[in-house]
C-alpha cells in the first residue's frame, strides 16, 4: 500500500488504486496525509474543503467522508500495513507507517543526498527522490488555501531539488545534462531566478555562450515587463561570470576536452584557434571491440571542443550536424499539461523508455511529438524518428529498414550498413553508447517490434506510441507508461479555435463547447469537425453540433478521407482476434453505461471468463477502459463505431442483455430479502444467461442494486423502445430492496414508466405490482391523493390476476395512505384483511408486512395492547424470514407501544435496540425514528448525540 501525495492524492493498493471519489473526499485525505500520524481538528480539515463560508452541515459532510474513506481503508486490508484511521474527539488521526507515504520518502532522498560525498552517489539518490513525483503536488484535490499552500511548498521542495541535481552533473563535470535538467523547469517558471542562473551558468560551463547570454536577456525583459525590477545578484553574477570568461572552479574536470568514438576510446579533438573557429578530424576508421577496422563516416565525431571566451559559430563542414529525422511539431496543439509533465518525469533516469498509450486519435503521436520539440534542447545529438505502422493498412516495416534509415542519419556510409538485424541493432546500440538521442518510435504495435530499435545510450530517451499497453516492453525493460485520454471540453474548444480562429469561436462559445463534448474530448474527431467548418465558411457551430447530435450520422461527419474517426478505429479493429472482435460488436448494442465480464458475456453470447479475456484484449488495444477493477467503459464514439459493425444482432444483444439483468437482479433480491416472495415469474421467451453473479450477503447484494441503478434504468427504458414492455417493468419491480431501502430517493419516475409498460401488455398482475409500489412511494414522498389514486386500484387489479399476496400487500399500501389521510378505521379493517390473506397463503414475509403496519395504525388508534400484540406476533415469524429494515421497524413500534402502556423500562430497552440494530445495518432512517422516540421519553446525551449524527448521514446520503 503507498499514499500519494507528489502528483495525483492517492492510495495505491496490489489491486489498483482505491476509488477515493469526489474532490473533498481526496481533499481531506490529503490534509490527514499532511499531518500524518497527528490528529487534524474538523475545524482545519473544515478550511481544507471549503474557501468560503463552509455550509452549515458541513461537519456532518465531513464525517461522512471520513467514514467512506475508512470503509475504503478497512477494504483494501489497510490494517495489515499498519494504517488505522480514527476519531480523536473533535479531530481526526491517520496512523500510517512514514515509509508508506511518497513524501517522507522524497525527504529521505533528500537527506541520502546531502550525506553523499561522491556527486555521482548524490546524483543517484536525487534522481531517485524525483521520481516519486507524477505530476504536480496535491493534483485532484478542492484548491482551499491550506492545500494550495501545501501544494506550493512542495513545489517548491521539488525546484530545489532539481537545482541541487544540476549542480551535482556540475560537480560532474557534466553541464550539458545540467543544463538538460534545468531548461524544462525554467521554462515553466520564467519568473525564477535562481533556475535561471543556474541554467545560464550550466549552459556557459557546456561551451553553449550564446544560448547562456540568450536566456539572461529573456529573463532580464521578463522580469522587467512583468514585475518592473532588475534582476537580482544571483543572475547578475552568472552574467558578470560569462562576461569574464571566468572558467569557474569546476572547469578543470570538465571531459567536454575530449571526444569519444564508437568504440569508446578517448580522442584529443584538435583545435585551430588562429580565426577563433573550431576544426576537428572527421575520423572514417574506427578500431570496433572486437579489434577489427569499421568504416562509419563521420558517426566518431561529437561536440567540439568548446571556448567559453568566444561566441558559438556555426558548425564547419567537417563537423558533424545532429541527427535530425523527427517531423515538424503538431499545429494548434492544446492542453495536456499533466501528461507533458508525467512524459518529463518519465523521461528522468537511466536510458528511460516512456510508452505513451491510449485509444486511437487521442492524440498520441501529437504529444510525444510536441514533447520532444519542447525539449530538443535535451538531445544536442539529435532526434530520430520512424513510424512503425502497427496499425495501418500498408503493413509494418522491416526492423532493418527503420535501423537503416537511423545509421543513415547517425552518419553511416550506406555501403556499410549491415543486412541483418541483429548486427544492424548491434552497431545503432554501439553508435548512441555515447550520445544524448532522442528516438520516437511511433504506432508500434507489440513489445517484439520495439526492442531492436532500442538505443544503446544511458542518456538516450526512447519514446513509443500504441493503441496497445505494451507490457512486455514494460517486463523485460523497465518501460515507464504516460497514458493518455481524452481532452477536457476547455482544450477541445481550445483546439477548435486553434483552427477555426478565436473570432469564430467566441462567436458561439455554446455551440463550440457542445461539439467538443459531441466530439467526446477525442482530438482527431474534433481536428475533423473544426476541418468540414473550416472548409464551409458560411456553416454555424450550433448547425453542425445539431447535425453531430444524431447518433445516426455523427460517425459520417466525422470522417474526411482516410483520416477520420472510422478510419482510424478500423486499423486498429483489425487487429483483433476473431472472439475479441465478435466481444467489441456485441457491447456497440450495450443500452447501459458500463459493463463487467457477466454484461459483455451476456452481450456476446459467452461466458464470463470468456468474457473477461475478450475485454481484456480490447483494453490492451484501448477499446474499452478499465474505471475500476472488472468495470469497463466505452468511449462514446467508439460505441457507435461498434454498433455499425454488427446492426443485425442488435435485437439478439438487448433481449440477452435484458434477461441477464433480469436473472441478476431476481438473485440480488432473494439475497437482499431472502424471505420475500418473488416478485413474478420469468417471460416465456426468457433465456438464462451462461452464468449468474453469486451474491455472498445481503450488503454485497445491496451494493450491485446502488451501482447499476443507472444502466438498470438505461436498459428499461431500452426495452420499452424496442416493445419489449415484458421485460421493462420486471427489471424495474426488481429494484425494490433498494426502493424500500432508499424510498425518497426519486425513484417515482422510474416506477412511472414500469406502469406504462405494464399497461401495454394489458397484464393486470404487473399493474397490480407496479402500483403497489409506486403508491407506497407516493405516500413517502407526501404525495397523498396521488397515492390513493393508484392504490384503491390495485387490490381490484390483483384479484382479477388470482394473485393473493399481491392482493394483501395492496392492501396494505392503501391502508397506510388512507391512515394518514384520515381513514383510521378503514385502514384498520384493510389491513387486518391483508394479515389474514397472508396466513391462508402461508406467506410470513407477507404477514410480517401486514402486522408492521398493524401494529402502527393500532398505536395512533390509543390501541397500545393491539400494537404490543401484533409486533410481537410479527417477531416471532422469524428470525429466517426477517429482514433487517423491517424488524427495526418493529421493534421501534413495539417501544413505542410500551411506553403508552406505562412500561417505560421495556419500551427504551426496545427502542435502543432498535437503533442500535439500525445503525449497525446503515439504516439511517430507521435510526433517526427510533431515536426521535426515545428523546421524547429521555434527555441522555448519548441518544442526542447518535440522533444528530443519523440525521447528519441522512443529509449526506441525499446529497
Amino acid at each position: 500500500m503507498e499514499f500519494r501525495l507528489l502528483g495525483t492524492v492517492s492510495v495505491e493498493t496490489l489491486t489498483g488504486p482505491l476509488p477515493l471519489g469526489p474532490a473533498k473526499r481526496r481533499s481531506l485525505l490529503a490534509a490527514l496525509l499532511l499531518s500524518a500520524n497527528t490528529p487534524v481538528s474538523v475545524a482545519r480539515l473544515t478550511d481544507s474543503l471549503w474557501d468560503d463560508a463552509p455550509p452549515l452541515h458541513a461537519r456532518g459532510v465531513i464525517q461522512g467522508h471520513v467514514s467512506r474513506l475508512r470503509a475504503l481503508l478497512v477494504g483494501a486490508d489497510a490494517g495489515a500495513y499498519g494504517v488505522e484511521l480514527v476519531t480523536l474527539g473533535d479531530a481526526y488521526l491517520l496512523r500510517l507507517p512514514e515509509s508508506l507515504l511518497d513524501t517522507h520518502r522524497f525527504e529521505e532522498f533528500l537527506l541520502l543526498a546531502r550525506e553523499q560525498r561522491d556527486p555521482a552517489d548524490s546524483v543517484l539518490m536525487l534522481k531517485e527522490a524525483l521520481s516519486l513525483w507524477q505530476g504536480p503536488a496535491l493534483t485532484g484535490v478542492f484548491a482551499a488555501p491550506p492545500l494550495q499552500a501545501a501544494a506550493h511548498s512542495l513545489e517548491e521542495s521539488r525546484l530545489a531539488t532539481v537545482e541541487q541535481l544540476a549542480y551535482a552533473y556540475g560537480a560532474l563535470g557534466e553541464h550539458s545534462r545540467a543544463a538538460a535538467v534545468l531548461r524544462t523547469e525554467a521554462a515553466a517558471h520564467p519568473m525564477r531566478e535562481s533556475l535561471a542562473a543556474a541554467l545560464m551558468t550550466a549552459l556557459y560551463r557546456a561551451g553553449r555562450q550564446s544560448e547562456a547570454l540568450d536566456w539572461f536577456h529573456r529573463t532580464r525583459r521578463l522580469l522587467a515587463e512583468e514585475l518592473g525590477i532588475d534582476p537580482g545578484h544571483e543572475l547578475a553574477d552568472a552574467y558578470a561570470l560569462i562576461l569574464r570568461g571566468d572558467p569557474g572552479p569546476e572547469r578543470a574536470a570538465e571531459p567536454d576536452r575530449t571526444a569519444r568514438g564508437a568504440d569508446g576510446t578517448d580522442r584529443t579533438a584538435g583545435t585551430d584557434r588562429t580565426d577563433g573557429a573550431h576544426h576537428a578530424p572527421v575520423h572514417s576508421v574506427r578500431t570496433d571491440r572486437a579489434g577489427g577496422p569499421g568504416l562509419v563516416g563521420r558517426a566518431a565525431v561529437l561536440s567540439p571542443p568548446h571556448a567559453p571566451t568566444a561566441p558559438a559559430l556555426a558548425p564547419s563542414a567537417g563537423e558533424p550536424r545532429p541527427a535530425e529525422l523527427l517531423p515538424r511539431a503538431p499545429r494548434g496543439f492544446q492542453g495536456r499539461a499533466a501528461e507533458l509533465a508525467a512524459l518529463g518525469q518519465a523521461a528522468a533516469g537511466e536510458a528511460p523508455v516512456c510508452l505513451v498509450t491510449g485509444p486511437a486519435g487521442v492524440g498520441k503521436t501529437a504529444l510525444a511529438l510536441h514533447w520532444a520539440h519542447r525539449n530538443a534542447a535535451a538531445f544536442p545529438d539529435g532526434r530520430l524518428f520512424a513510424d512503425l505502422r502497427g496499425f495501418s493498412d500498408t503493413g509494418e516495416p522491416a526492423a532493418v529498414e527503420v535501423l537503416r534509415e537511423f545509421l543513415l542519419a547517425l552518419g553511416v556510409a550506406p555501403r556499410r550498413v549491415p543486412e541483418s538485424v541483429t548486427a544492424a541493432a548491434a552497431l545503432f546500440r554501439s553508435l548512441t553508447d555515447r550520445r544524448r538521442l532522442l528516438v520516437l518510435l511511433d504506432n508500434a504495435r507489440d513489445s517484439a517490434s520495439v526492442r531492436p530499435l532500442l538505443p544503446g545510450g544511458a542518456d538516450c530517451v526512447t519514446l513509443v506510441t500504441s493503441r496497445n499497453r505494451l507490457e512486455g516492453l514494460i517486463a523485460s525493460d523497465a518501460a515507464r507508461p504516460v497514458p493518455v485520454d481524452v481532452l477536457e471540453p476547455q482544450d477541445g474548444t481550445a483546439l477548435l479555435a486553434g483552427v477555426l480562429g478565436e473570432e469564430r469561436v467566441l462567436a458561439e462559445p455554446v455551440a463550440a463547447r457542445r461539439l467538443a463534448e459531441l466530439c467526446g474530448g477525442l482530438p482527431l474527431a474534433l481536428r475533423v469537425t473544426a476541418a468540414r467548418l473550416a472548409g464551409r465558411p458560411h456553416w454555424t457551430l450550433a448547425g453542425l453540433a445539431d447535425e453531430l447530435a444524431d447518433e445516426r450520422s455523427r460517425l459520417t461527419y466525422l470522417d474526411v478521407d482516410d483520416t477520420g474517426v472510422p478510419a482510424a478505429l478500423r486499423l486498429t479493429v483489425q487487429q483483433l482476434s476473431p472472439d475479441a472482435v465478435h466481444q467489441f460488436t456485441r457491447l456497440g448494442h450495450h443500452p447501459g453505461s458500463h459493463f463487467d465480464p457477466y454484461t459483455a458475456a451476456a452481450l456476446a453470447g459467452t461466458d464470463p471468463v470468456t468474457a473477461a479475456a475478450a475485454l481484456e484484449r480490447l483494453a490492451t488495444a484501448h477499446l474499452v477502459t478499465e474505471t475500476t477493477p472488472g468495470h469497463w467503459i466505452l468511449h462514446d464514439l467508439v460505441r457507435l463505431y461498434a454498433r455499425g459493425l454488427d446492426p443485425a444482432s442488435a435485437d439478439e444483444a438487448l433481449r440477452d442483455v435484458l434477461d441477464h439483468y433480469i436473472a441478476t437482479a431476481l438473485a440480488a433480491a432473494d439475497t437482499a430479502e431472502p424471505g420475500g416472495e418473488p416478485c413474478f415469474v420469468v417471460p416465456e421467451d426468457f433465456r438464462a444467461p451462461a452464468a449468474v453473479r453469486d451474491f455472498a450477503d445481503r450488503a454485497t447484494a445491496m451494493r450491485w442494486l446502488a451501482a447499476e441503478r443507472d444502466d438498470l434504468a438505461l436498459a428499461a427504458v431500452a426495452a420499452r423502445t424496442a416493445g419489449l414492455h415484458d421485460r421493462a417493468w420486471r427489471i424495474i419491480l426488481l429494484q425494490w430492496p433498494q426502493v424500500v431501502w432508499r424510498v425518497r430517493d426519486n425513484w417515482s419516475p422510474l416506477l412511472e414508466l414500469a406502469l406504462g409498460s405494464a399497461r401495454a401488455e394489458k397484464d393486470p398482475y404487473a399493474e397490480s405490482r407496479v402500483l403497489n409500489l409506486l403508491g407506497w412511494v407516493l405516500t413517502e414522498e407526501g404525495r397523498t391523493a396521488e397515492a390513493i389514486a393508484l392504490l384503491e386500484r390495485s387490490p381490484g387489479l390483483a384479484r382479477q390476476a388470482g394473485d393473493r399476496l399481491g392482493e394483501a400487500t395492496a392492501l396494505v399500501n392503501l391502508a397506510v395512505v388512507q391512515a394518514e389521510d384520515g381513514g383510521l378505521d378503514a385502514a384498520l379493517e384493510d389491513c387486518a384483511r391483508a394479515v389474514e390473506l397472508a396466513r391462508e397463503e402461508g406467506d410470513a414475509h407477507t404477514e410480517m408486512l401486514a402486522l408492521q403496519h398493524l401494529a402502527r395504525m393500532q398505536l395512533t388508534a390509543n390501541r397500545p395492547q393491539d400494537a404490543v400484540d401484533s409486533a410481537r406476533a410479527a417477531l416471532d415469524l422469524g428470525p429466517e424470514q426477517e429482514e433487517e429494515a423491517r424488524r427495526v421497524l418493529l421493534l421501534t413500534v413495539g417501544g413505542e407501544a410500551r411506553l403508552a402502556l406505562g412500561d417505560e423500562e421495556e419500551g427504551i430497552r426496545m427502542l435502543d435496540l432498535a437503533a442500535a440494530e439500525a445503525e449497525r445495518a446503515g439504516y439511517d432512517q430507521g435510526a433517526v425514528r427510533a431515536l426521535e422516540a426515545l428523546l421524547r421519553v429521555t434527555a441522555r446525551a448519548e441518544y442526542r448525540r447518535r440522533y444528530e449524527e443519523a440525521v447528519r448521514r441522512l443529509a449526506v446520503g441525499d446529497d
